[in-house]
């Protein structure tokens, strides 16, 4: 008789491990900003992360040209990683955050100043959420299908390099005015982020906002 086959050995907790590497998580605020020159500018500033605190621009010209700005090699790397960009600049970039009033500065490269305005409806259903399942993966489930119809967004999506991203937005705030310069232009007045942001999956929404968010990345297994 031939003997039955030995199943494999359960793996063990260390090798399962291997398998579905610990999420990522990224705490802060994004901020989108169009401009009346056509470009638009995503800043993300982050208040706890696996890399520390930092913060970093992505900016698109009206050309579709798409420059990120970071200030580490090893951020750098990340971001460029998980988004996608024709140009990538390892810079200093500082944001200064007042009562109403952000000023974002990469090195002599970039200056932008943005005045934040009240919460709205949406800010206010997002606050009333608890923040543990406002950050959760899982709840995007529910957010993803109204942030797509409501705001023309997604909360869920694949990355670069085989990852899968997720938004937990838990505030949400129009901003009211801006100026911006880029290598000495002057980028124009506030308008629109459109046409939308191409560094992802998903842009920000259409009108300029600064957004409390978690975001969670998930690494590829190996």
């Amino acid at each position: 008789m031939t003997p039955p086959p030995e199943r494999p050995a359960p793996a063990s907790g260390r090798a399962r491990n291997r398998a579905r590497p610990a999420p990522l998580r990224f705490d802060g605020w994004i901020a989108g900003v169009g401009t009346s020159s056509g470009t638009r500018l995503v800043v993300g500033h982050w208040v706890r992360t696996p890399f520390g605190p930092f913060s970093d621009v992505m900016l698109e010209r009206a050309d579709g040209h798409r420059l990120l700005m970071a200030p580490t090699p090893r951020t750098a790397r990340f971001i460029a990683g998980t988004y996608a960009f024709d140009e990538v600049r390892v810079v200093p970039v500082s944001v200064h955050t007042g009562d109403r009033s952000w000023t974002v500065e990469a090195e002599s490269l970039l200056r932008l100043c943005f005045t934040v305005g009240r919460r709205g409806a949406t800010g206010l259903l997002l606050r009333a959420v608890p923040g543990a399942l406002a950050a959760s993966p899982a709840w995007t489930a529910v957010t993803d299908p109204l942030a797509r119809l409501l705001m023309g967004v997604r909360t869920r999506g694949s990355a670069g390099g085989g990852r899968r991203e997720w938004y937990g937005a838990r505030d949400l705030h129009a901003l009211t005015s801006a100026t911006a310069s880029f290598e000495g232009r002057n980028l124009g007045a506030l308008a629109p982020v459109a046409p939308p942001v191409r560094f992802g999956f998903g842009s920000t929404p259409t009108r300029p906002s600064l957004v409390r968010v978690t975001t969670t990345v998930r690494e590829t297994p190996g």
